[in-house]
């Protein structure tokens, strides 16, 4: 076997911010592939908020299978992940897999060696302290685990918590961090990131939030409201501004929010090992073309 064809891929991941369309770049992909694609996305996971959480309406593995009121952590999910693709390599000789959750990527395409989960009680009185003062919380994690605060920023909440929680316990979010930034997969793996201008990728989160309510989100998210959450649902984006505001200030504010949401996704995924960029602004199907131009990629398949 030629070096060439050792190192094809067997995986092809799409990554972008959101709104960018990487679900129906990989969808293409799949499709010319004969495959299906895996989610890796933290929210699609939910069944009850499909509008929401912008689930895919064609066959995608790893989505709607969890009660909005059942946890997974990225520790559960992993393993879950890591099944459906070797399942798809084994069938179909490849895997596409997509989400705008970073590190549930991540989790999917390697071993990563995650850190253990913290219970509820400690994770709320964390989030606490760190609600009421970011700038203490993060100095005491300076003081418990000083290899874990220089990786995590004083305004990154959602990090800052979970660092803070796994140092009461002697553990520690740095060696998450130092693999999570390695090259290596699980699997020969061609990871691809989609890049818009910032005005493209306004618009597009703009229209993508004119389209959920037209379909329906506010009645969604009422729905939900009225049954118990998990903690991560509870922190969706865009969940308590459309059910306490009014139709515009709600708009307005999910929109605001999302963006800042794809600029830290646009940030994370440049920090990517080995991911090829390519032009967003362009028909799936033609961003699908310069995917099978890549040497990584198996020739014939079309």
């Amino acid at each position: 076997m030629s070096d060439a064809a050792e190192h094809r891929a067997e995986v092809i991941a799409v990554f972008g911010p959101t709104a960018s369309g990487k679900s129906a770049v990989a969808e293409a992909i799949a499709a010319r592939m004969r495959t299906e694609v895996v989610s890796v996305d933290a929210l699609q996971v939910y069944r009850g908020l499909p509008i929401l959480t912008n689930q895919p309406s064609t066959r995608t593995r790893l989505v709607a299978f969890r009660a909005l009121h059942e946890q997974i952590t990225v520790g559960e999910f992993a393993p879950l992940a890591q099944a459906e693709i070797d399942a798809l390599v084994a069938e179909h000789g490849a895997a596409v897999v997509t989400g705008g959750t970073g590190l549930y990527l991540r989790a999917a395409l390697t071993d990563l060696e995650l850190p253990p989960a913290v219970d509820d009680a400690t994770l709320a009185r964390v989030e606490r302290a760190v609600d009421e003062d970011a700038r203490a919380a993060h100095a005491l994690l300076a003081k418990r685990d000083a290899a874990a605060a220089a990786v995590v920023h004083p305004n990154d909440r959602q990090r800052l918590v979970r660092a803070l929680a796994l140092s009461e316990s002697g553990a520690s979010l740095a060696r998450t961090v130092d693999r999570l930034w390695s090259a290596e997969t699980r699997r020969p793996t061609l990871v691809v990131g989609l890049v818009l201008s910032s005005e493209e990728l306004d618009r597009r989160i703009r229209a993508r939030a004119e389209q959920m309510f037209e379909s329906g989100v506010v009645d969604e998210v009422r729905a939900a409201l009225d049954q118990p959450l998990s903690r991560t649902v509870e922190k969706a984006l865009g969940l308590r501004e459309i059910a306490s505001l009014d139709r515009d200030e709600a708009f307005e504010r999910v929109v605001t929010r999302t963006r800042r949401y794809a600029r830290y996704q646009e940030k994370w995924m440049r920090r990517i090992p080995g991911i090829v960029l390519l032009d967003g602004e362009r028909a799936p199907e033609r961003i699908a073309t310069d995917v099978f131009t890549r040497p990584e990629v198996e020739p014939g398949i079309s």
